[in-house]
């Protein structure tokens, strides 16, 4: 972390939904489908949705006491999701998440850095 910048939230897992969610859909509706999903909402994960075209993407992090919700758009392009896995869910590295949020190619990312996928 850079000098001088204080980390608001903990993140300690990052899941990403593999099905699309209707970009209307609020915190309840949100933490809904994760408990649907995942049994649960844990504290200091992300939750990581998008539309069906992946144009809109929208972030659920319960903190342990609130949550938070974002929602990010890309000026041009799409967000780089799944292709149409079976899972209902990925876990993500910090360095996947970020080139996702950026529109690029995060899947190419091992969590060692290496390059995996051409």
């Amino acid at each position: 972390m850079a000098a001088g910048v204080v980390a608001l939230i903990r993140i300690d897992a990052i899941w990403l939904a593999t099905e699309p969610v209707d970009m209307r859909a609020g915190v309840d509706t949100l933490l809904a489908r994760v408990v649907k999903v995942f049994g649960s909402v844990r504290p200091h994960h992300a939750y990581l949705f998008a539309n069906r075209h992946s144009t809109r993407m929208k972030v659920l992090v319960y903190d342990g006491l609130g949550i938070w919700l974002a929602a990010r758009r890309l000026n041009k392009g799409r967000f780089v999701w799944t292709n149409g896995e079976q899972a209902v869910s990925v876990g993500l590295s910090p360095e996947q998440l970020h080139a996702l949020v950026m529109g690029l190619p995060w899947r190419t990312l091992a969590p060692d850095h290496a390059i995996t996928v051409v």
